[in-house]
């Protein structure tokens, strides 16, 4: 197996990179540690989480979801369904404002809804039920839709990996194939441009002007948007040894995501907590546009290779405590996890096996492309296990390390390997956006349009619409298990185990939510 270091991160080197910090105890500023620079801006333009919790800052949503992962209205005082189920009337709230001063209008969300769904699976799903989008007045926009789609209000709600923002019309009418960089939402935190610095830094200052949704409390990405904090200071510390001990030295008061061999140390300190964020399951995702991986043979003959407990070993260490195997689709906590066919992950690894189907299946050693994502510890340490269980299984592999943001543009070019393409990456879904069908991007069967590594499978839509369909839960259940055993057959991507996201803080704040960073709740203790 060959490695090309296109990054090399040692903790000496980022000491003289880092940036210098004073101490971080004032009342009116957070700072905080993302688990990777903030590259890209657009929260509907990708998929990547950073950028996602960059949105949830900046961007307001129609509907959030609670703490039981049940949309609730946001930014609207709610819905009239009408027409057996194929006429839905949206009305917003009063007083809802953009951070430029403008109105937020009918015509605005539904510019946003549309960019949204030309580019989220779940919102494209909706678009195609959609006869027509429309605002009569600024108050209000009617979907009217070809069929009933019980799922409206959870697709519009944040379930999925890219956010349904909502943003003045003129930014939203922009291609949404061309990321955005000019940020003005209507959430309770504005982006200051000025003071951002890539690889660095980036600032966001309390929006003065915001009106919380009502409620008592915010139940995760609903109810009331309460802000504690003048100013929330991300700083980009790429080394975690780094990072752990700005926390320490109270340089910064959050770290979202700490090297899991960095968790003993960090719960030795009295002035830390460490605390579950979220579940995440890795996978190991394909380029179904280039050989060996556009032969569904290939992809099949891997599942004999990965071995989920060593994965997630790798991960977050030996205790058990902190990671599961036997994974499907979803995680055992989720409503919809099921273990069928799930035996074809189970058991010892027969790697003699696993070379005579590659080659029964067609490869001839061609060299395999990984992307690794150096400057994200965990991503690196499944990168590097699931690309040992490739060269064990008979592949000529190829680990190409890359920093995140650089890894974000690579793994969208569909061009051939020897033209700066690639075949396999390796990631994480996050819980919170991954507990129904239409919220998880990689099982998107629909070629070109679907997500990175562009699997086409239509038995996997034809399900996923069934489940869009379905009536209850019951269903629901019993279509995902279709959907798992078709998982096993087409193989766009193999999970690889699910683990327990650490995140730390200093004692110094106080409720800190679950599911992602978000910062508002968030007060001084």
């Amino acid at each position: 197996m060959q490695r090309r270091g296109m990054l090399k991160t040692t903790a000496s080197l980022a000491l003289l990179a880092a940036p210098r910090l004073a101490k971080a105890s004032s009342p009116t500023t957070l700072r905080f540690v993302p688990v990777s620079d903030l590259v890209i801006l657009d929260p509907v333009w990708t998929t990547a989480r950073t950028t996602r919790n960059h949105g949830f800052l900046v961007f307001d949503t129609l509907y959030g979801l609670d703490e039981t992962l049940k949309p609730q209205p946001q930014m609207v005082v709610g819905h009239t369904i009408d027409d057996n189920g194929k006429r839905w009337t949206l009305t917003l709230r009063d007083q809802l404002r953009f951070h430029d001063g403008e109105k937020v209008r009918g015509r605005d969300v539904v510019a946003s809804i549309r960019r949204f769904g030309a580019r989220d699976g779940f919102g494209q799903s909706l678009m195609a039920t959609t006869e027509e989008l429309s605002a009569p007045d600024d108050e209000r926009i009617v979907f009217r839709l070809k069929k009933p789609f019980p799922h409206l209000a959870l697709a519009l709600s944040g379930s999925t990996a890219s956010l349904p923002c909502i943003m003045p019309e003129r930014l939203a009418s922009t291609d949404p194939y061309k990321p955005i960089s000019e940020m003005v939402g209507s959430g309770p935190y504005r982006f200051l441009a000025s003071e951002h610095v890539a690889g660095a830094r980036s600032v966001y200052e309390r929006f003065n002007s915001y009106v919380p949704a009502a409620g008592q409390r915010p139940s995760f990405l609903a109810g009331p948007k309460i802000t504690h904090f003048d100013r929330i200071e991300w700083v980009t510390i790429p080394d975690p040894a780094t990072a752990a001990a700005a926390i320490q030295k109270r340089e910064v008061d959050w770290w979202e995501l700490p090297s899991p061999d960095l968790l003993p140390l960090l719960a030795r300190d009295r002035d830390l907590k460490l605390a579950t964020m979220q579940t995440a399951i890795g996978i190991m995702r394909f380029n179904q546009l280039q050989p060996p991986f556009d032969n569904p043979a290939i992809r099949r003959a891997l599942l004999g290779a990965v071995d989920q407990a060593a994965a997630m070993q790798a991960v977050a260490g030996i205790d058990p405590a902190g990671w599961r195997d036997h994974i499907g689709l979803f995680g055992p906590e989720a409503p919809l996890a099921n273990d069928a066919g799930i035996a074809v992950l189970d058991g010892p690894r027969d790697y003699e096996r696993v070379r005579r189907e590659l080659t029964a299946a067609g490869y001839h050693g061609e060299r395999i492309v990984a992307l690794d994502t150096a400057d994200i510890s965990v991503i690196h340490a499944l990168t590097l296990v699931g690309a040992d269980a490739l060269h064990q299984g008979g592949m000529d592999v190829d680990v190409q390390s890359m920093d995140f943001g650089t890894m974000i543009r690579r793994r969208g070019s569909k061009q051939p390997t020897q033209q700066g393409g690639w075949n396999v990456f390796f990631t994480f879904l996050d819980s919170t956006s991954n507990f129904t069908p239409a919220g998880n991007p990689a099982l998107r069967g629909t070629g070109v349009d679907s997500w990175d590594g562009w699997p086409a499978s239509p038995r996997l839509e034809e399900l996923r619409q069934s489940w869009l369909d379905a009536s209850d839960l019951d269903a629901e259940k019993r279509i995902c298990r279709e959907m798992q055993l078709q998982l096993w057959r087409d193989v766009p991507y193999i999970p690889m185990g699910q683990y327990s996201q650490q995140t730390c803080y200093r004692r110094t704040l106080t409720d800190v939510p679950k599911g992602s960073p978000l910062f508002f709740g968030v007060r001084p203790a």
